[in-house]
């Protein structure tokens, strides 16, 4: 299902660099701050293992997005940032490790542009997390995750135009990202991460 995802959204984007770029320039940069907001599910499999919920601790991160502009409406959007530590804790144990994840999205956009300096979007793509460290050791046992997690990524968000160039900008997202978690090897349930993140940050369009 995942591949057929990957396939349909390269095809989209494909098939939009067909268009006509706009007068203005098709490059815009983002640099923001995005605080990461963990929906944290678990399925019943955790609880059972003996170690009570595991989570993953809220917090603020960097994060750059590159986007281009095939017409003046339509965009795709590469977001990206470093790995990320993931501290994990369990109601039994407290906190008994991190991982790392580095989450880069690709979005297609929708950009509403006849608002003057307000320029709304919407966006629906691709989120591929890498989790480049997946395993810690903890009282129980070794304690690991699955390398890797493909998911939805959707967001809305608005840019304000300072000038022609530069701009303010405010955004919000919601990426599928879950991950099997193991205890000496064997599955002991699935943590359901999913995100929610709120940046707000600044643009520059060339």
């Amino acid at each position: 299902m995942h591949k057929k995802l990957v396939a349909c959204t390269l095809a989209a984007v494909a098939a939009l660099a067909a268009g006509t770029v706009q007068a203005e320039g098709p490059w815009m940069v983002r640099a923001r701050a995005v605080y990461l907001s963990w929906d944290n599910g678990n399925a019943d499999g955790l609880q059972d293992a003996g170690v009570g919920k595991v989570s993953a601790d809220k917090r603020w991160i960097p994060e750059v997005d590159i986007s281009y502009f095939f017409t003046k409406n339509i965009a795709a959007e590469l977001v990206l940032t470093y790995p990320q530590n993931v501290d994990i804790k369990t109601g039994a144990l407290g906190g008994i490790g991190h991982v790392q994840a580095l989450p880069p999205s690709l979005l297609l956009q929708y950009h509403f542009t006849d608002l003057g300096a307000f320029k709304p979007y919407v966006g629906l793509g691709l989120n591929y997390t890498i989790f480049t460290k997946d395993s810690f050791n903890t009282g129980l046992g070794k304690v690991s995750v699955d390398g890797s997690s493909w998911g939805l990524a959707a967001q809305v968000g608005l840019d304000y135009m300072i000038d022609k160039n530069w701009s303010l900008n405010v955004d919000a997202k919601y990426i599928q990202m879950d991950t099997d978690v193991k205890l000496g090897g064997t599955k002991i349930g699935k943590l359901d991460l999913n995100p929610v993140t709120y940046g707000v940050g600044v643009g520059y369009r060339f």
